[in-house]
């Protein structure tokens, strides 16, 4: 199959699967500009002198405490970063708002409350709101003054957020809507002064409203006990005859729906920056533990086992951080594109996630699964002290298990992953058809055996490319053999989604080495390309396994064999030495006794 070229800028949600991008122009973390970097360590700072030191008294929820210390952080921008300064916010790029989350990701309750304040506790009015709304409200959210939550579920929906019980009748006057229903984990809930709620008008118009606090009708209830994430203010909402003002109606009636789902395309990306955040302060802890801890009179950081573990959170972080920008990136780009043609700024915005909302679902599932694997780990090389509230670690654990559930739960968003691009394929806007004809094709062709050595990394490049012909091999007999019904294997879906995920990983974590060696020289990035390589290694072998039992889910006979036959052609990889090339990445680590990248 021909890969045609392709610029990042010019690639559509999706289309990195059938088209080639240009290492030089995919956007990387050495990309960063000084102005970034600075906010970044400006977050990073804050965490440390500010959230760190009481981080117990947090957890305990001391009256107050969190919502001065959101205060604090308006004061430094931290709020605003990504609101217009007409608005009384820093008016940044995209990238820059992405890494405020990545930034203050490391600290505990403190990043899910500041989330949820910038996220879908304040964007909602930014981009849906009247210009009254938004001068009312956004000024006082921008320095924390006012703080902002969510009221989406309910103890009956949570996946399904639709079918909401939650209703809003137009009083007979005219001038309010009357809430009756309850909404459930409410992140800020406690102590938040305004709130986006979605409610039903006349029962079936799924609809958004501003509520403030102190509104008749409107009442709270007590804290709930969490797993994790103690110190974050998570209420049910009561709405008992709740007058909300008809001026507080949120966009138009019945059209709640698209600013529930626009919003979480750009909190799913910006979930994996928190979630990249945490993890690389969780490893870095893990490393210095590996350091100081001795057994048999060495440091355990020495032992094999435990280099092996320090690597591979490396990696996978490493790796995680090479996709988000480089999707973060794209929406800027396309947010720019779509404000040069005449569209205002959140319009602007919102058009450039929905285009990436396939990437944005990868993100967040990845994200989550990345962290949850370093605090795993991190525990792991604790030992029984990782067990003990007195290390970070444990905090660390118990905090990360949530990421995977919000947002969409990992499973929602793995089925997303594939049924965007499978309606995208169907409208039109993604030419998956022609690319999976191309491989059924080839399947019946003589394989092509040609030589590897054609340049810098063309092995790589065609491992990758490969790994995409066996997604588009699968999808696209799983779509043939069964039509409509497809939907309801989810079993199969989830494991495309998978395919993808791996692939996306790989083709992102390849094009930033090319480009880092292409910049620095291959000396300033061998153990780059050590990370690189180790993940390619093992995601041929992931997307094999998960390209397998989706085939055998719904192939046999002849068409069974054909399609495992090839999808063994589509995952071949030179043999690879992953044990030395992680101590090399692990002696690293253990030298600067933190995750330096």
């Amino acid at each position: 199959m021909s890969t045609p070229t392709s610029t990042a800028n010019t690639l559509k949600g999706g289309e990195w699967l059938i088209k080639e991008s240009i290492a030089l122009d995919t956007f990387t973390p050495e990309d960063f500009n000084e102005e970034q970097q600075m906010v970044k360590d400006m977050c990073l700072q804050f965490i440390d002198s500010e959230i760190l030191p009481v981080v117990d008294r947090i957890d305990k929820m001391e009256q107050g405490l969190m919502p001065s210390l959101m205060v604090k952080a308006g004061e430094q921008g931290l709020l605003g970063a990504s609101i217009p300064e007409e608005f009384g916010g820093l008016g940044k790029d995209f990238i820059t708002s992405t890494l405020v989350n990545e930034g203050l990701g490391g600290g505990f309750s403190f990043s899910v409350a500041i989330a949820a304040h910038t996220g879908i506790g304040t964007l909602p009015i930014l981009y849906f709101g009247t210009e009254e709304q938004k001068k009312k409200f956004i000024p006082k959210l921008a320095t924390g003054e006012w703080k902002g939550a969510y009221g989406l579920t309910e103890p009956n929906s949570g996946s399904d957020a639709l079918s909401a019980k939650t209703t809003a009748t137009l009083s007979a006057d005219g001038k309010y809507y009357l809430l009756n229903g309850q909404k459930c984990w409410i992140t800020n809930g406690g102590f938040a002064d305004v709130y986006t709620v979605f409610a039903k008008v006349d029962g079936d118009k799924f609809t958004g409203f501003i509520v403030e606090r102190g509104t008749e009708g409107f009442t709270q209830g007590p804290e709930e006990h969490k797993m994790g994430i103690k110190g974050s203010s998570t209420v049910q909402l009561y709405f008992q005859d709740c007058k909300v003002p008809v001026e507080n109606l949120l966009g138009e009636v019945g059209k709640g729906h698209i600013i529930a789902f626009n919003i979480l395309n750009i909190g799913r990306l910006k979930l994996c920056a928190a979630a990249l955040g945490g993890a690389k302060m969780a490893l870095s802890s893990s490393i210095t533990y590996a350091n100081t801890r001795e057994q048999f009179k060495v440091p355990i950081a020495s032992f094999g086992a435990i280099k092996h573990k320090l690597a591979e959170m490396a990696i996978r972080t490493w790796v995680c951080e090479s996709s988000l920008y480089r999707t973060a990136k794209w929406i800027d780009d396309k947010e720019t594109e779509l404000e040069t043609a005449g569209k205002p700024f959140n319009e602007a915005l919102l058009g450039a996630a929905e285009e990436f909302a396939i990437e944005c679902a990868m993100l967040k599932v990845d994200g989550s699964e990345v962290l949850d694997l370093i605090v795993d780990e991190g525990v792991q090389i604790h030992g029984g002290n990782g067990f003990s509230d007195e290390y970070m670690i444990s905090r660390a654990y118990r905090d990360s298990r949530i990421n995977r559930i919000y947002e969409g739960t990992n499973e929602i968003n793995r089925l997303l992953t594939v049924d965007m691009m499978l309606k995208r394929a169907m409208k039109g806007k993604l030419d998956l058809m022609g690319p999976a004809m191309a491989v059924s094709k080839e399947l019946m062709s003589i394989p092509d055996f040609g030589s590897d050595d054609e340049g810098a990394f063309a092995a790589e490049k065609k491992v990758i490319g490969q790994m995409k012909k066996a997604i588009l091999m699968t999808a696209g007999a799983a779509v043939q053999k069964l039509m409509m019904s497809l939907s309801n294997e989810q079993e199969i879906l989830m494991n495309i989604a998978d395919m993808s995920i791996l692939t996306f990983n790989a083709e992102s974590a390849l094009l930033r080495v090319i480009k880092m060696t292409e910049q620095q020289g291959e000396a300033a990035v061998s153990l780059q390309k050590d990370m690189m390589h180790c993940y390619l290694n093992d995601a041929v072998d992931a997307v094999n396994k998960a390209g397998k039992d989706a085939i055998n889910a719904f192939a046999e006979g002849d068409e069974q064999r054909m399609m495992l036959l090839g999808l063994k052609r589509f995952t071949k990889m030179a043999p690879y030495n992953g044990k030395n090339a992680r101590r090399r990445i692990a002696e690293k680590l253990i030298a600067e006794n933190k995750y330096p990248w």
